[in-house]
């Protein structure tokens, strides 16, 4: 039997790095403007990365908080990178995992309370790193949002209209931090896999993201599983 020896992990090249930069970013429909809006870098120097130019660690830390990796080092470590087939593999692979969805900025308070109103769950995520002022805005429209969803039956009309207020002025904390609130509305049924009854029951789902402003998902991939 003939041993084959271990490849070695090597640090990422330069023409490494930008293969991975280029496919993360297209797998998400991402142009290079969205990209540098995300990662807070130049538009000169995600050309440069992606044209297998080099780059620093600061880059490399950016660039892996813009697509959520649990390891902001990653693209700083020694990786043995799959073949050109196996990444291939990998993307069909996310594809099948994920369902595109239409995304739409939110335009005013009202118009996300009752969005939240028509649905029985909801996701919610930051296209890029959110911290002090625009982190607690998000954090607090969410929580809110959720409170509101549970009592809304039993609100006016008129009592309503100060629910449209505090929104407003959560997405107006936002705005104001440079981002914006965007949805995707999904309607599907689902099936309690810890209920004997496997009856599929219809729900509406809600996904937000805050993005930079200008860089707002057109399209959002979320996926196709639910876990309840």
């Amino acid at each position: 039997m003939t041993v084959e020896p271990m490849e070695k992990a090597q640090p990422l090249s330069s023409e490494e790095l930008a293969f991975i930069i280029r496919e993360l970013r297209e797998m998400r429909q991402w142009s290079q403007d969205t990209l540098s809006a995300v990662s807070k870098l130049s538009i000169r120097t995600i050309q440069r990365v992606e044209n297998g130019e080099s780059s620093n660690g600061d880059t490399r830390r950016a660039l892996a908080l813009a697509f959520e990796l649990e390891d902001i080092e990653i693209f700083n470590k020694p990786l043995s990178l799959p073949d050109p087939e196996q990444v291939l593999a990998e993307m069909e692979k996310f594809k099948r995992e994920h369902l595109p969805l239409e995304g739409h900025v939110v335009s005013t308070g009202q118009e996300l309370v009752r969005l939240f109103e028509s649905a029985q769950m909801d996701s919610s995520s930051a296209g890029a790193a959110l911290e002090g002022a625009a982190s607690e805005a998000f954090a607090g429209l969410i929580d809110y949002l959720r409170d509101y969803r549970d009592c809304a039956d039993c609100m006016s009309e008129t009592e309503k209209l100060a629910v449209f207020k505090d929104v407003q002025g959560y997405l107006d904390a936002l705005r104001k931090e440079g981002f914006t609130v965007s949805y995707a509305r999904r309607d599907t049924k689902l099936v309690s896999q810890n209920s004997a009854d496997k009856t599929p029951w219809a729900v509406t789902i809600i996904y937000l993201v805050a993005s930079p402003k200008g860089s707002e998902p057109k399209l959002m991939l979320v996926p196709r599983q639910v876990t309840l």
